[in-house]
């Protein structure tokens, strides 16, 4: 039986298309393997938001070479889009396919197959990820997003309703929804939708568990849905924003054409109406011409907000963006302000998951590790449990017993 193993780059949409095709694959016969090691075809989905991307991408991919030179690459993904003739004079790449063809790469390479028993089909992931939306029609000027996905386009209602079925129907306890640009879901669509709208539709399902949304624009954060994400039984307390700065002067250079006060008020009334919410954050550090004056600025706001948590990406330039013609800071200050806001982002995160020691909380199992199980709450809290019997993906109790630096520890409560 011929076995596959997927490794995924970037992301949360590529983690969705990732589980579409794992669950394809498993229907025609094919065979998940974890260990790409062991596998017979290797499913690389790419990244080339940031020059450390794709590095680890070439990393990965001499690592294929070295300790499985037998298998067969399959590569897609942003990469594609971008360094298509490098990927080709690899002698293990099988096939590649740019993000316009990845809607067909299913298809295509079970056709080298044929039709075969199904096989066992193991669990990839123990939430369902599901793609609601692609591309972006915006062209801030750092990202490179929008030449490498193109336009918005949104999936039609009913697809999305009839998949979301078929998951509630597997058992699935929690259904992310991702999208490129998650908050312009519909507006390609005729007639006009909206994110809420399709919400709304969702919540209706009968059997439907939980729903986790991927990262949110604040720009688009209109006040009818804030207040159906703070008010829904279904949605869980866990919102990402991508703010990406915390200056007015910056965000004005990145073309995001909102001030940080429209930040403060977005935040201030997640928290206040929704206090249990996890709040995270992207954030862009060292973008060209951010002065110590607009990085202290935007720690100052950082600092104060209350958010639980925030990735933190040192500005990466990207050919083709406007940005990367810019001069640039240097990388030596990018490392320091970037250890700066992890630093405050780990104490943030700490004194959140302090706050629950000693609390029940909602959450999904996840998956054994090292001798312990993994359990992640409906706001976000990942809590390591002592082995339990509990199957993956089923929904449990946690108590929260403790949180350090390092992790947070529970028990299951009965």
């Amino acid at each position: 039986m011929t076995s596959f193993s997927i490794q995924n780059f970037g992301c949360r949409v590529n983690q969705a298309e990732a589980f579409a095709w794992t669950d394809d694959f498993e229907q025609h016969g094919l065979k998940f393997e974890k260990d790409f090691r062991r596998s017979d075809l290797v499913l690389v989905n790419t990244c080339t938001l940031t020059s450390r991307a794709e590095r680890d991408v070439r990393k990965f991919l001499r690592k294929v070479s070295r300790s499985n030179p037998r298998a067969r690459l399959i590569i897609s993904g942003c990469s594609v889009e971008r360094i298509s003739e490098e990927l080709r004079a690899n002698s293990q790449v099988w096939c590649l396919f740019s993000n316009d063809e990845k809607k067909n790469l299913a298809e295509k390479v079970l056709s080298s197959f044929g039709s075969r028993e199904k096989a066992q089909v193991l669990p990839f992931r123990s939430r369902a990820l599901l793609k609601i939306q692609e591309g972006c029609n915006f062209h801030c000027t750092f990202c490179v997003i929008p030449l490498v996905r193109g336009k918005s386009v949104s999936t039609k209602k009913e697809e999305i309703l009839n998949q979301l079925k078929k998951y509630i129907n597997r058992g699935f306890r929690e259904i992310v929804l991702t999208g490129i640009h998650l908050c312009s879901y519909g507006q390609d669509l005729r007639p006009r939708t909206s994110l809420l709208s399709l919400l709304q539709e969702i919540e209706k399902l009968e059997g439907l568990g939980r729903v986790r949304l991927s990262s949110l624009d604040p720009r688009f954060l209109s006040e009818p849905l804030l207040e159906h994400l703070v008010h829904s039984k279904k949605i869980c307390p866990h919102f990402h924003l991508s703010l990406q700065h915390g200056c007015d002067r910056v965000l004005e250079r990145m073309g995001r054409k909102q001030k940080v006060e429209d930040y403060e008020r977005f935040l201030t009334y997640l928290h206040q109406n929704s206090p249990s919410a996890s709040l995270g954050a992207d954030i862009i550090v060292g973008f060209p011409g951010e002065s110590e004056e607009d990085f202290k600025l935007a720690f100052e706001f950082l600092e104060k907000m209350p958010l639980t948590y925030f990735h933190v990406f040192s500005y990466s330039a990207r050919p083709g963006t406007a940005a990367s013609a810019w001069p640039q800071v240097e990388e030596k200050i990018k490392a320091q302000r970037g250890a700066l806001l992890r630093e405050l982002s780990a104490q943030k995160n700490l004194s959140f998951r302090m706050g629950y020691e000693g609390k029940v909380c909602e959450a999904i199992f996840v998956e054994k590790e090292n001798g312990r199980s993994k359990v992640l709450t409906s706001n976000y809290i990942k809590v390591l449990v002592p082995s339990c019997s509990k199957r993956e993906g089923e929904e449990v109790r946690v108590r929260i017993s403790k949180a350090s630096a390092r992790a947070t520890f529970g028990q299951i409560a009965e």
